[in-house]
């Protein structure tokens, strides 16, 4: 079975590059040229969104370098640990909803520091699989669409990485304590 999943996994994607162009030829679809028009299209979308995101990156830098996230950990540490939340994994709550790469990198930080195979390096990497970059998502996608009014899609964004965040740390309590 193993080196059955090998082999897909080392063939899937090839295959798929290489039906996708077939399959448009046969239906008699220019690939050449959707190919371009869709290339045009993405530059276009990536120039609306540039504006999104340089206001993204100076809310983070300016939330990070005011202090207000090391406030806010301070404050919240005590109380998660004695409910039995490892404080070491609370910026990563934060961190995760706001940045895809920052929230790697410091997951990265905690398995380099703890171990992969301690209870903080598996909470993380759970943590870092079951939510998402939802501040990031909401202001490059929506921004590009151009969809102003995204407070409910935010509500729901931002409790579904709360529910992620305390499932993770559950089930990894469940499984592996």
């Amino acid at each position: 079975m193993y080196n059955l999943v090998n082999w897909i996994s080392a063939w899937a994607i090839p295959v798929v590059i290489v039906f996708i162009p077939l399959y448009a030829a046969y239906r008699k679809v220019p690939v050449y040229e959707s190919f371009v028009e869709g290339a045009k299209e993405g530059f276009d979308t990536t120039i609306r969104i540039i504006p999104h995101l340089v206001g993204m990156m100076v809310a983070i830098s300016v939330f990070r370098a005011s202090g207000a996230m090391d406030l806010m950990i301070g404050w919240l540490k005590p109380i998660c640990e004695r409910l039995g939340i490892p404080g070491d994994i609370i910026p990563l709550a934060f961190l995760r909803p706001i940045t895809g790469a920052g929230s790697l990198a410091f997951t990265t930080d905690l398995i380099s520091e703890f171990g992969p195979d301690s209870m903080i390096g598996r909470i993380a990497s759970t943590i870092q699989g079951s939510t998402d970059t939802t501040l990031y998502v909401i202001t490059v996608y929506f921004g590009a669409i151009g969809i102003r009014k995204a407070g409910y899609a935010l509500k729901v964004g931002l409790i579904s990485d709360a529910v992620g965040f305390i499932a993770s740390i559950a089930i990894c309590s469940l499984v592996f304590a």
